[in-house]
């Protein structure tokens, strides 16, 4: 089958796309069973007449499609399961997930976990109001799962919130007047970026390097514009995927403590990265706000996160705010939270998460070029630099009709002029692997190249 040539091709299609469009009719039909052994480039390109670049491009869309495989050392042939259509698969890598693996049993365990709320004595409790902050046994499971983070957390610290993106809003009109600076990354969380702009705050980017925050620049910066905030993601970064080291966060709360800074701690990925650095809010207690959510490690639909404020604040104060912007964390979600805190339950989910993210990143590693992508091993998310021909935006565009969603860097940039050359890609949305691998390769197709071939990564 070595002898395979294409019949008759359609004018007005592309010529690499019409090979491929042959391939894959000719596999349909059967003419070209699974196993068949295809021709080389050269000899498919010599027995056509067309350039050798043409029928090179024709095998990697046929490839991208799920047509062929390729065997270094003894070619391509049609793979065992060409002729079941692939679906066209169109994921939002946009959203930062968790994954979702068998492993963890979470729909079962969740249906375990509602049923047993309907048998509980106390049910009528849940389906009330409840007080902002949380209830006392759900404050301790929130210290008893951040324990391993923060050690010896007083319960009395911790507060429950309806999430991270509610009490990070709380948190701004907490503690940042309106129109005042608060500092940041330059590439930074959307969220922060948005619960700031309405709370008419100037976000304010403070210099970079491969370690996260420099120290040098936040002091300056910090002098510069009389700001009395921060806000860090210091563990798995979003989007940048930096973890910064102990030094370094040594570094930034010395800076903190120089300058009277008050910390936002955002530890949204923190519970994944094992073993990772202590967060600050173990090391300056006195200055740090600490937010962890539930959200990116076990499942957004649980609506939980839990606020470590520092010692000696005004709780009744922070408890106001929380209700003002949320009213209550949702009582059935912080039932089903607490719960599984208590059983272990939230440490094993944790744990098949993690290890699914663990083989997704190898995953993209494999797939994508070699040296394109910044991620911490066990992150959902990774931060992608693209090559000179591509700008974000003509990427994020080119993705978007290729099926596969990505964010353009410029949506988390706080410069007014950010460099145009990186898209953030979430690993976890994809409902399985060969899902996630099948988006990966049509970004892994529009990077090698480039915009000239877009149209057609279908």
């Amino acid at each position: 089958m070595s002898g395979w040539t294409p019949p008759a091709l359609p004018p007005g299609v592309p010529l690499y796309r019409a090979i491929a469009d042959a391939m894959a009719t000719d596999i349909a039909s059967g003419a070209l069973p699974p196993g068949a052994r295809l021709p080389t480039h050269r000899a498919l390109a010599e027995a056509m007449g067309v350039d050798l670049t043409t029928v090179t491009r024709a095998y990697a869309e046929a490839r991208a499609r799920g047509l062929v495989e390729a065997a270094t050392g003894r070619g391509t042939f049609v793979a065992d399961d060409a002729r079941r259509p692939p679906p066209h698969v169109e994921l939002d890598l946009s959203m930062n997930l968790p994954p979702q693996p068998a492993s963890a049993n979470l729909a079962a365990r969740l249906g375990r976990a509602m049923a047993g709320l309907t048998r509980r004595p106390d049910l009528s409790r849940l389906l009330n109001y409840q007080p902002s902050g949380g209830g006392e046994a759900d404050r301790r499971a929130g210290a008893r799962w951040l324990s391993g983070r923060i050690p010896d957390l007083d319960a009395g610290r911790v507060l429950v919130t309806g999430g991270a993106q509610a009490c990070l809003t709380s948190l701004l009109s907490l503690l940042v007047g309106w129109g005042e600076e608060v500092l940041t990354d330059p590439f930074t969380y959307t969220g922060f970026r948005n619960a700031a702009s309405m709370r008419g705050l100037y976000a304010t980017p403070v210099e970079n390097d491969a370690l996260g925050m420099r120290p040098d620049s936040l002091g300056l910066v910090a002098r510069d514009t009389r700001a009395r905030v921060v806000y860090l993601t210091p563990t798995i970064h979003n989007p940048t995927g930096v973890t910064m080291p102990l030094d370094r966060r040594q570094a930034i709360v010395e800076v903190a403590r120089r300058e009277n800074l008050t910390i936002i701690e955002d530890d949204a990925y923190g519970m994944l990265a094992d073993p990772g650095p202590p967060p600050l809010a173990a090391l300056a207690p006195e200055r740090v706000w600490h937010v962890s959510t539930l959200s990116k490690c076990l499942t957004p639909g649980l609506r939980v996160a839990y606020l470590v404020v520092p010692p000696g604040s005004d709780l009744v104060m922070v408890r106001t705010q929380l209700r003002a912007t949320a009213q209550m964390a949702p009582p059935l979600s912080v039932a089903v939270a607490t719960g599984w805190i208590e059983d272990g339950t939230a440490h094993e989910i944790l744990a098949a998460i993690r290890r699914e993210a663990m083989e997704r990143q190898r995953i993209a590693q494999r797939l994508l070029p070699l040296g394109s992508m910044a991620a911490h091993p066990q992150a959902h998310h990774i931060w992608l630099t693209l090559p000179p021909s591509w700008t974000d935006r003509n990427f994020a565009q080119a993705a978007r009709r290729a099926g596969a969603t990505v964010i353009p860097g410029y949506a988390f940039a706080m410069a007014p002029e950010p460099p145009p050359k990186y898209v953030r890609v979430g690993l976890g949305a994809a409902p399985d692997q060969p899902a996630l691998i099948h988006a990966l390769e049509k970004l892994a197709t529009l990077m090698r190249h480039g915009p000239a071939m877009e149209e057609d990564v279908v």
